[in-house]
């Protein structure tokens, strides 16, 4: 009896020691989940505020005679200070929702700065103008905001203690390793045509921007997730891995601002935010769900939806920043009258003849002795008038092309 008694109660504990708990099913799990959706997206609509505001302190020094520079202003310290409360809001959220929930939500700050920049617009319109220009951004806005609905709704809802035991089983699991090998072999391609073969592509540079940003991401959950639990009393920081994580968060912040200030030197912000925010919100639910398993336990649906949310707001942020102005650039021209050995054409009485002895040394004619005769700038016959002592007008006179060796 004592052993059928025994193999009874073996029995009964077998399945709460061997089956997982469905982390979906529980209804704390839900109130984290919206806590971290909240914070992060608080912090992408401080921040962008913040932006606009240190844009708007630029903007109106280099309008004014105010001698002050911009870190002298009220209004930029007001924006850095917004700014750090923003970002330290989206870091506090990867603490809380998994990472494929958070990163999505950086459309946020699109919608945000594309409303701001309406709001605050200094250009002249008519009501029939302002609808037809700004009907993109609108449609933009509305597609985003569905989207960020869909995927606060039926984001992933797996939630595991970021101790450092769990942290270090994650970073040796061999679906994380078989990722990391992937991503390293593509990111060492991409480099090499990037620097040796001048692979200047936008998309090139934003898939390097975006390899990088799914390993920033990922070491950020896991940084903000084991500061959480040394708060709550489980302390983390006296393992290697913490200051592990740190390390490559730093680095891989840096080197993906790097990238960042080369691609916005070649090309125009509004592409590289749309493309940016597709390749790096793809790149992060990929690390996310390789090493976080943030889809583990998810039903086909809610990974449908999720996945449907993230095309919608795909699709906005893509016709907000496509109804941005391009800005117009400027073109340099040479004056005439700035050239060397020229004369002003507008003064009176004084003919426009070029000082032969110059040389005409604009571009990449540096010499014209040196190049070939076909580049010898000619000098075209003019016709002067001399006039007499008296006024009577002499006749005129030839000015011949001189040679080369003259």
């Amino acid at each position: 009896m004592e052993g059928g008694s025994n193999a009874n109660l073996q029995l009964q504990q077998l399945p709460l020691a061997t089956v997982s708990v469905q982390p979906h099913t529980e209804p704390f799990s839900y109130k984290e989940n919206l806590i971290g959706a909240l914070l992060a997206i608080f912090g992408h609509l401080v921040s962008s505020i913040a932006l606009n505001l240190q844009k708007y302190s630029h903007i109106r020094l280099a309008g004014s005679k105010d001698p002050r520079a911009y870190f002298q202003t009220k209004t930029w310290w007001g924006g850095f200070l917004l700014l750090l409360l923003g970002e330290l809001a989206v870091f506090s959220s990867y603490a809380f929702a998994p990472l494929s929930l958070i990163v999505p939500l950086s459309a946020v700050s699109v919608i945000a700065s594309a409303i701001i920049g309406i709001i605050f617009i200094k250009e002249k319109w008519k009501p029939k103008e302002f609808l037809r220009r700004y009907l993109l951004s609108f449609v933009g806005c509305g597609l985003a905001v569905v989207g960020t609905y869909l995927l606060v709704t039926f984001g992933p809802n797996s939630h595991e203690k970021m101790t450092a035991e769990n942290i270090t089983r994650h970073l040796v699991s061999w679906p994380f390793l078989l990722y990391m090998l992937v991503e390293i072999i593509v990111f060492c391609l991409l480099l090499y045509f990037y620097k040796e073969k001048n692979a200047n592509y936008i998309v090139i540079i934003l898939l390097l921007v975006a390899l990088l940003g799914s390993m920033t991401v990922v070491t950020v959950k896991a940084v903000a997730g084991m500061l959480v639990v040394s708060m709550r009393g489980d302390l983390q920081l006296d393992s290697p891995i913490f200051y592990i994580m740190v390390v490559c968060m730093v680095a891989t912040a840096i080197y993906q601002a790097t990238f960042l200030a080369q691609a916005s030197q070649l090309y125009d912000s509004a592409q590289l935010a749309s493309m940016g925010y597709i390749l790096s919100t793809a790149a992060a639910i990929s690390a996310g769900a390789t090493f976080y398993l943030d889809f583990m336990g998810e039903d086909v649906l809610h990974i449908c939806m999720f996945a449907l949310g993230c095309l919608i707001a795909f699709l906005g942020v893509f016709l907000i920043t496509r109804n941005r102005k391009k800005p117009v650039p400027f073109e340099p021209y040479i004056s005439m009258d700035a050239m060397p050995g020229m004369q002003n054409m507008h003064d009176k009485g004084i003919a426009v003849q070029p000082d032969l002895k110059a040389s005409f040394s604009y571009g990449a004619l540096e010499n014209n002795d040196n190049m070939p005769e076909i580049y010898t700038p000619a000098t075209l016959p003019i016709v002067q008038e001399q006039h007499g002592p008296r006024g009577v007008p002499a006749p005129p006179y030839r000015v011949l092309e001189h040679s080369k060796k003259e």
